[in-house]
């Protein structure tokens, strides 16, 4: 039958030739009365013998004989078809409640509210001991909320689907702190805040049981038990004890003490696994291990260098913070590292310990470090271009090659070009010479310099031995000692402006520097005071006069945050010449005020006693006080910051401070924090102004004011 349609409906179907259908058998001759009768006995008996040419003359159905001929067909339509009726199936469990929160859902405890925001509310239990961590945990989860991360646009759907995330982030949080039973209960819908009100956008509420916090039960440290006679304090660092409430993030940050505290005892092979905690819920306590293998214990030796004609072994050793025969700590290796890539020598350091002699059941081994570094370019092509509108133009630029004699020894050469100043020079350093943080620095230098109190011809040989703070090691306490050599020809503006006759100075000075810095940072402090102070006994012969004096400064200075944007900030200077007249003190020698990081607001050292044309003669005391708010904005993601300030200055011409002719500036100022250090523009404006002074002064330069 089903052949018989597909024929019927194909397409394809061709007409047969005229005498193929003269010899087509006809359907009773194909199937006899006995195939009708008993078709099963009919079918046992086969097909009947026949040759091939009669099968091969069989040929299909002509497409267009009449249907009449065809035999009848019927199959029922399918309405009288009598299909088995299929079992209805089971309505899958609601997820979501679309309800009003205060008048119809059921609440599951007795509780209290925390709405985070108007899409989200939290339910805790009334007795806050039931879950002592509520506000940190609820912080905690605001922050990684995904109903919190995304704008309230009232879209349901959207909300139902955070809130199945957000109930799985409360769920890994509960078990954080150790709730390893808690239940939570989700429901999405309006929240009504008041019976008079109206309905809301639709928010996620969760109402939270957290059961009982879980304790430790058993702690296995591994092998922590051969460290020997450090096993009682390696233990004291890991702080978890049994019976404590289980914390995740505590036994996450116990690793990490732990250690910490083998690495600062003399073991620099020791391996930790990562924790693991096994939960018993019969017994609501999770058993914590965590292989700890301390290897042996080690004393340092001496620093090994993979380029010792470049860095030598003795020259790393040197700058090391330990001695040989101290206990191994990672810190002091890792201090080792800092230095070295503070050399500016290097590209990468990388330290290893080697084993020089194991330990024994009473004595530490022996470990040497093992220095293996690239070399970074050595050579500098510098330059820097700056303006005051009271000083002009100031171009620098500078060639130095770092380390041109091994190990560290740095020779610059450097020139100025100014409105008032020109300056050629060479610069000889060694760092860390003769001990960690301690440069031996050689200046020689000539220069022009032409101000409006005097100008000067001067060659200056200047040898300093410091230990002061850097970029990379702020230092709580910083000295200087020097050796200063000066020849000098200098003239004063006499009172018609005519440069007066020129006279030589040959000056020594033995300048001392020392200063306390309990500050947070060295470019941008917020917090705490520095103080220093300068000596420097001088002689000088002029013309074959010889006087002898001291010239010395005290500055301090105090910073004190305000809020989260704002830091005060405020410093005083005071100094002071005795021991010789003003006329037997070299113009450059003497004291001056006024400029970007003395009184904002007048130009550079232009404060002080004036001649009768008005210009500054200096002075031999000096006191300065300034104060300033620096005020975080928001701008450009906080780099932006706004300094109003106020400064005052005073000049005498005796070596007791005098009062009596003092300056104010006042301004605002522009902080960018560049990462590096605040990038500072400063406009400020002469309060008091003299006869000279103008009406407004920019300054721009890299780190505060003071």
């Amino acid at each position: 039958m089903a052949a018989a349609l597909a024929l019927l409906a194909s397409p394809f179907a061709q007409p047969a030739a005229a005498q193929e259908r003269q010899d087509t058998p006809s359907l009773e001759d194909l199937i006899p009365d006995a195939a009708v009768d008993n078709p099963e006995e009919w079918a046992s008996q086969g097909v009947p013998a026949s040759d091939e040419a009669d099968v091969d003359a069989q040929v299909p159905l002509e497409a267009d004989a009449p249907l009449a001929e065809m035999p009848m067909i019927t199959v029922p339509w399918p309405e009288d078809i009598d299909l088995p009726q299929i079992a209805p199936l089971e309505p899958a469990e609601q997820e979501i409640e679309f309800v009003q929160f205060e008048d119809q859902i059921p609440r599951t405890v007795a509780g209290s509210e925390e709405r985070l925001s108007d899409e989200l509310v939290l339910v805790f239990p009334n007795d806050t001991a039931l879950f002592p961590q509520r506000d940190e945990f609820l912080e905690r989860f605001e922050s990684l909320s995904t109903v919190e991360e995304y704008d309230d646009d009232g879209n349901i759907a959207r909300l139902a689907v955070q809130a199945r995330e957000d109930e799985a982030l409360l769920g890994e949080l509960l078990r954080v702190y150790g709730y390893f039973d808690a239940q939570l209960q989700r429901s999405v819908g309006n929240v009504q805040t008041s019976v008079e009100a109206d309905v809301d956008p639709p928010a996620v509420r969760f109402d939270i049981i957290p059961g009982n916090r879980y304790t430790v039960g058993a702690i296995d440290l591994g092998n922590l038990r051969a460290a020997g006679d450090q096993y009682d304090a390696l233990r004291r660092a890991y702080d978890i004890q049994v019976g404590d409430p289980i914390s995740l993030d505590t036994i996450e940050a116990e690793q990490f003490d732990l250690d910490r505290a083998l690495g600062e005892s003399g073991f620099p092979f020791a391996t930790i696994d990562a924790p693991s905690l096994l939960v018993d819920h019969d017994r609501d306590e999770g058993d914590i291990s965590m292989p700890v293998e301390p290897g042996g214990r080690y004393r340092l030796g001496e620093v090994i260098s993979s380029d010792p004609d470049f860095l030598s072994s003795s020259h790393l050793t040197q700058i090391a913070r330990w001695d040989q025969g101290d206990i191994y700590r990672r810190s002091d290796e890792m201090d080792l590292r800092r230095a070295m890539l503070a050399t500016g020598l290097l590209g990468s350091v990388e330290l290893t310990p080697v084993v020089v002699q194991e330990p024994t059941a009473t004595e530490p081994g022996v470990v040497d470090i093992q220095a293996d570094m690239t070399q970074a370019p050595l050579r500098t092509i510098a330059g820097s271009i700056g303006f005051g509108t009271e000083e002009g133009i100031r171009l620098e630029g500078s060639w130095e090659h770092r380390n041109l004699f091994p190990p560290e020894g740095m020779l610059r050469v450097r020139g100025i070009a100014g409105t008032q100043e020109q300056l050629a020079g060479v610069t000889f350093r060694k760092n860390n010479f003769r001990g960690r943080d301690r440069i031996l620095t050689v200046d020689a230098f000539a220069s022009t310099i032409d101000y409006d109190a005097y100008d000067a011809r001067t060659a200056s040989l200047i040898g300093t031995y410091e230990r002061v703070s850097t970029l990379l090691f702020q230092k709580a306490f910083s000295w200087s000692v020097g050796v200063e050599l000066v020849a000098t020809q200098e003239s004063e503006r006499a009172a018609d402006g005519r440069d007066l006759a020129r006279e030589t100075y040959f000056i020594a000075a033995l300048p001392l520097y020392a200063q306390l810095d309990n500050s947070d940072d060295l470019l941008d402090p917020t917090e705490g005071w520095r103080l220093s102070g300068r000596v420097s006994p001088e002689i000088s012969d002029n013309e074959g006069v010889q006087s002898f004096y001291v010239r010395s400064q005290v500055d301090a200075s105090y910073y004190q945050s305000v809020g989260e944007n704002t830091v005060l900030a405020g410093r005083v200077r005071v100094a002071s010449i005795p021991g010789a007249p003003l006329a037997a003190i070299a113009p450059s020698r003497r004291l001056y005020a006024g400029g970007g990081g003395s009184v904002r607001g007048y130009g550079y050292r232009q404060i002080g006693p004036l001649n009768n044309t008005g210009d500054p003669l200096g002075g031999r005391s000096l006191v300065e006080v300034s104060a300033e708010a620096r005020i975080g904005t928001g701008f450009m993601d906080g780099a932006i910051s706004v300094v109003p300030f106020i400064d005052a200055g005073s000049v005498g011409l005796d070596p007791t401070p005098d009062f009596n002719t003092i300056k104010y500036g006042a301004g605002v100022g522009v902080r960018y924090d560049t990462g590096f250090g605040p990038l500072r523009l400063d406009v400020a404006f002469p309060l008091n102004p003299g006869p000279n002074d103008s009406w407004i002064a920019v300054y721009v330069a890299l780190g505060q004011a003071f």
